[in-house]
Formats: C-alpha cells, structure tokens, sequence
C-alpha cells in the first residue's frame, strides 16, 4: 500500500493538470504546472521518492519515443534529413565542447571530465517538451518537423558522448577513435534492431491472426510491448535502447500503411496511446517537481565548495548555463544555414535567406526534459577508488534548474518572436487529398458492384433489394465524385453545401445520442445496447470532424 499510494498521487496530479493549465489566465506550458504540482506534492507529503534512473528510462521513455516516432510526419523527416542530423549530432557535439570548457571556467572546482559529462547531459533535446510548447505556441510546420527529427535521434550522441566523460572522469583517459566507434555502432545499431524486431513482430501478428482471427485487446498489449522489447533487446546488445525504440516506432508508421489490423483495433489502439502518451508525459515532469525540493538540498551543500557562500549562485550558473545553450545553439543553426546558402549559389540555385526570427526561434526551441532529467541522475555516486564522483549533487540540480529555465524562456520567447512573423503558406496537400478521394469512391464503387453480383447471386429473391441498397450506395459515392471534379464557385458552393451537410449530420447525432441516454434513463434501453449505439454514433462525429 505505502509503495502504491505515491503513484496513485502523482497520476492524479497528471490528470488534474490539464484542467489547471487551461483554467490559467495565461498561456503557461502545461510541463511548468505538472513541475510545479510536483513540488506542492513533495512539500505536502513525505513519500521520500528515490528516483533510480534506469527504472525511469525504462518505465517512460521506451513508449514516449515510440509513439513520437510511430506519429510523426515521415516525408518532413525524410526532406529535411541532413538539417535534422545536422542538429541531432554535429549541435551535440559542438555544444558539449563548448559548454564543457565554459563550465569549467565559471565553476573552477567542477573537473572538466564532469563538466564535459554535464554539457553532454543538457545537450540533447526532448520531443516530450517540444510538443508541450508547440501545444500553446504556433510554430511553423516545418520548424516543427527539424525539432522532432532533432529531438527523437540526438539521445544518442548525448548520452554516449556522456558515457565517455564519466569514463574520462573516472579513469583520467579519453580515446576518440573508441567514441566515434560507439556513437556509430550505438546509433545504426539500435535503429536496426527497433526496426527488425518490429517487423518481426507483425508478420507473427499477421500470421496469428489470419490462422486464429485478430483479438483486440492482444493486439493493442502487443504495440505497447514492442518499444520495451526494442528497447532491452538493444541495451542488452550495447545499442541504444533509445533508437531502438525510435525505429521500432518509425517502422510501425510503415507497417500500418499495409491497413493489417482490424479497424475497430486502429481505434481503441489510438485512444490508448493517446492515454498512454498523456500520462507518461505527465509523469515525467511531475517527478522531476518532485525531486526538486531534495535536488536543491543536495546542491545547496556543493555550492560552498566553488568559493562562494551565497546560494544565489546557483541561480546564477543556471541562467549562464540557459543562455550559453542558447547562443552555442543559434551559432551552429546560423552558420549551417550560411554554409547551406553557399552551397546552393555555387551549384546556381537562386535561395532566399529565411527571416532571422526563424533562426532565433530555431534556438530558443531547444527545449530540454525528460532524457536530460534521466542521463544526470545516472551519473555514478562512486569513483573507482570509492570516492564521491566529483560535484554529482550540483551537476543534477544544473540540469534540473536548466530543464525548467529552457521551458520558461521557449513558452515566453518563442511567441513573442513569432508574432506577426509572415511565413510563405504551409503546403496543404489539398490537390493530393482530392485525388485520393477521388481514387477512393471510384474503387468503392466497383467493389459496390462486385460484392452487389456476387452476394444477389446467393440469393435470387432478394436480387432487388441488393439492387436497391448497392444503388443507394452509388448514390453517396457519385455525390462525391461530383464534388471533387468540380472547379471554381461550383466547387467552393459543393465544399459550402459540405459543410452544413456536416453541420446539419452534426446536430442529428446529438438528438440520436441524447435520446439513446434517454430511453436508458427511463429504462427502455438496455444499457449494453445503448453504449454499443452511442459508440458507433461517436465513430462517425469523430470521422465528421475530421479527429
């Protein structure tokens, strides 16, 4: 009971704290309020929560980057490839030398072994916070795109480029040719096996399910499943569990285009990741709230050690830290758009810089969270010769304090350099979706035909009904037809008629689904039959509004 009573709390801060975030007069990120609630929690209750950082990568990042991976938009990801890899390893590395050695300077008393492991730490970035700001800040589709692409693959070259400060740290030597080694066989090899073992995954579902038939609930275990085996399976060979659950989630993106799974499980399976997603978020954040009051305690005591007596000072590493990734940030983004710029002129394309705003964006985005949170708590309480690892307490409250600086100055500063910004108008892909439409009703109506033969064939006295419901049918798909051929004011008055056709569809399943509840209350309704009736009538609102 006592170790189950904490979880209990800190999911019901979770679920409480979306309803606070929208109840705020302003737009405060809803990471800040679950940090925040964390911390009353903390202060309310004497849990005495000792975080172990290997529990908390394995409970919470696996299906995190999973999902990330398995949502996010592939044909962005793809088209901007080199700027993504760009940011996820070359910024990595840029960023761990230069914050290393700054704060080795600002803090004489942190050896540069453990600072080098610190900048590596607050390296990366994370899509968990990245989408949290997005939430509440319009960022520019493609913008957003480079940050999630950044952020689902530079884990890797920041915890491996950790691993070596803290061997550098513990043993005083440092091999380059051995790093290099291992970000490649850690990064290409934890990819792989996502990517094999889903794939192996789905052709043992498919194989199961065509012999047995599909069974819903199974089928969503499974996919919850996969980015935990990706992720040991990977750990267990020296890769990057990490990466492997970003490819297991990558790959799950292609295997669903195949359209495998039952649609009735594509549903419930969305509702529970949209589930899972919120309260794995939720959780992380809320831990780190709740971590705090003792992170601080514990770098209270090292501050002393730096040659200052005021922990004012603490503040003040922080901000240089914050501001030292900001600026390390908009270097490497402004210089790699120079170099991308000249290169272009030198093979004769004609580019337009893009506004600075969207540089400086590019850098104040850099949101750090959970990774980052995980990677410092990892670092060892022990040297080999049984000594305390140098500055562990003050090098965890940095990153802490750096997590929730970055959240503040992104949910502050990305809107106000965004405001008024006039970007060239974001492809909608309306030509493509028409077509596909289009495409759609006209294989919908052969197969109208087909099923119509075949089934009346069957049975010979209901040939005319057959005949009457595939005409009524027909009907629905040659409406659409005539909608997605028409051009100009017949097409924007068939896109209005759409619209109130949906308005109108609208307001009639409310009257259907409130008379359903109605003649449940009154007990003329089964209430089995009315959840399965109501179930379908919200199968439809959501495809209506486009959820």
């Amino acid at each position: 009971m006592e170790s189950v009573l904490p979880v209990l709390v800190l999911l019901v801060a979770v679920a409480i704290s979306g309803t606070i975030t929208r109840a705020l007069p302003l737009p405060i990120p809803l990471p800040l309020v679950q940090i925040a609630l964390g911390a009353t929690i903390s202060a309310s209750f004497d849990f005495g929560i000792i975080l172990q950082p290997e529990i908390f990568m394995l409970l919470f990042l696996p299906p995190l980057l999973f999902l990330d991976g398995w949502r996010i938009p592939k044909d962005g990801l793809f088209h901007d490839a080199r700027t993504i890899l760009a940011l996820a390893f070359g910024l990595v590395v840029f960023t761990v030398v230069g914050l290393g050695f700054f704060l080795n300077w600002l803090i004489p008393s942190m050896p540069l072994a453990v600072a080098f492991a610190l900048a590596a730490v607050v390296s990366p970035t994370d899509p968990v916070a990245v989408s949290a700001i997005a939430s509440r800040t319009p960022i520019p589709t493609r913008l957003m795109h480079i940050l999630e692409g950044e952020s689902l693959l530079n884990d890797a070259s920041g915890l491996v480029c950790m691993r070596f400060a803290v061997v550098a740290a513990a043993t005083g030597t440092f091999s380059l040719a051995d790093a290099f080694g291992s970000l490649v066989w850690m990064s290409a090899g934890g990819l792989a096996v996502g990517i094999v073992l889903t794939y192996a995954i789905t052709r043992a579902k498919r194989f199961t399910s065509l012999r047995y038939g599909e069974e819903t609930g199974s089928q969503i275990l499974i996919s919850l499943l996969t980015p935990f085996g990706a992720y040991l399976l990977a750990e267990h060979l020296g890769c990057s569990g990490i990466l492997a659950a970003v490819g297991a989630g990558i790959s799950m993106s292609y295997v669903e285009q195949w359209g495998q799974a039952l649609a009735m499980t594509r549903v419930r399976r969305a509702s529970f990741w949209d589930t899972v997603q919120f309260a794995a978020n939720g959780m992380t954040f809320v831990i780190l709230g709740e971590q705090l009051p003792r992170i601080v305690d514990g770098a209270a005591g090292v501050v002393r050690d730096t040659g200052h007596h005021q922990p004012a000072w603490l503040a003040i590493y922080i901000l240089a830290m914050t501001v030292g990734l900001v600026l390390l940030r908009f270097v490497w983004t402004w210089t790699a758009l120079r170099f991308t710029m000249f290169r272009a002129a030198r093979r004769g394309h004609s580019v337009t810089a893009p506004n600075w705003r969207l540089v400086v964006a590019t850098a104040l985005a850099g949101v750090r969270g959970s990774i980052t949170l995980a990677g410092v708590m990892s670092l060892p309480l022990l040297l080999p010769d049984g000594s305390p690892f140098p500055a562990r307490d003050l090098a965890i409250f940095l990153a802490a304090g750096v997590i929730i600086l970055s959240l503040v100055i992104a949910s502050i500063g990305l809107p106000t350099v965004l405001s008024g910004l006039h970007l060239p108008p974001e492809p909608t892909h309306r030509k493509e979706e028409d077509r596909a439409r289009l495409a759609a009703a006209q294989a919908g109506m052969k197969a109208v035909e087909t099923a119509q033969y075949r089934l009346s064939g069957k049975s010979a006295d209901e040939a005319d009904i057959y005949a009457d419901a595939a005409a009524h049918i027909m009907d629905v798909y040659r409406l659409r037809l005539q909608r997605g051929t028409s051009t100009g004011e017949d097409a924007e008055a068939m896109r209005r008629m759409e619209a109130i056709e949906r308005d109108l569809r609208l307001a009639g399943i409310e009257a259907e689904r409130n008379t359903f509840y109605h003649l449940t209350r009154t007990h003329r309704l089964p209430e089995d039959i009315m959840r399965k009736l109501v179930r379908e009538l919200d199968l439809l609102e959501t495809r209506l509004r486009g959820g």
